[in-house]
């Protein structure tokens, strides 16, 4: 996702991303380590919307 579309979610809704996004990349990363995985690029993206979705929280903490 683009962090425009993150910008457009309220803070109960990106907490609740970040928490998925979380899970995804734990299940990602033991796909890896078993072989399982069939797009290793996926473990980067994921990577990245956490870090997009973590940017627009801290982004809504400083505006309060």
């Amino acid at each position: 996702m683009k962090a425009s579309e993150f910008r457009k979610m309220s803070k109960e809704e990106l907490d609740e991303k970040l928490v998925g996004l979380k899970k995804d990349l734990f299940f990602l990363r033991m796909q890896h380590a078993t072989n399982q995985l069939d797009n290793p690029l996926k473990i980067r993206e994921t990577r990245h919307d956490i870090a997009r979705v973590k940017t627009v929280l801290a982004e809504l903490s400083a505006r309060n």
